[in-house]
């Protein structure tokens, strides 16, 4: 993986990435693996105050966003970096965890479909595919859909160069083309990221 994402990766990501100035690299990097096209975006305020119920070493996700595609379907939409034990737990916790925040949020606004990313620095799955896509139907009168996405970059080898291929592979190896303008969001990402750590300071 990207080495500037090791040590608490979730942690330094959401504390870079969960303010409304960077929401389009959000946008964009869920624009690339789920390809949507979004006409909204905002953040999801949960993360933050549940904080000190959430297990430290998972800090759970990087990002808790609520978009609306250019066709006017709305979705929960939860990214994170996932390590350790108990993957497949792990993966349906935290898309609990996500969809159950819409709860909290007020009267007005409709229970809607969660989809999350999961990003794995190792091989979990069977099968040569790095971008691996679970979906489920859940007997309810909402007709509800669960839709899980999980990233194995070991896995990932071809470089076809699509947008979703250039995001994978600046996760997995940290390159991207300065000069490529499909790059852009990723480069303001690493900039963000190289700032972060000049600065970072021991408490």
């Amino acid at each position: 993986m990207n080495r500037k994402f090791i040590c608490k990766s979730n942690f330094i990501l959401r504390k870079i990435l969960n303010k409304n100035e960077n929401l389009e690299i959000i946008r964009d990097f869920i624009e690339s693996i789920l390809k949507i096209e979004i006409k909204e975006i905002y953040l999801n305020p949960y993360l933050k105050s549940k904080k000190k119920y959430l297990p430290k070493e998972e800090n759970f996700g990087i990002a808790d966003v609520r978009i609306k595609t250019i066709k006017n379907e709305e979705l929960n939409v939860g990214i994170q970096i996932i390590d350790g034990y108990y993957i497949g737990n792990k993966m349906l916790l935290y898309y609990a965890q996500i969809h159950a925040n819409q709860i909290e949020h007020d009267n007005t606004r409709n229970i809607v479909d969660t989809i999350t990313i999961n990003i794995l620095d190792f091989i979990y799955f069977s099968g040569n595919e790095y971008h691996k896509i679970i979906k489920m139907e859940v007997p309810t009168e909402s007709k509800e859909k669960i839709e899980l996405h999980s990233l194995e970059l070991p896995k990932f080898r071809l470089y076809v160069n699509n947008k979703e291929e250039k995001w994978i592979r600046y996760l997995k190896e940290g390159y991207y083309d300065l000069q490529d303008s499909d790059s852009e969001k990723i480069k303001k990402l690493d900039n963000l990221l190289n700032q972060y750590w000049e600065n970072e300071k021991m408490e």
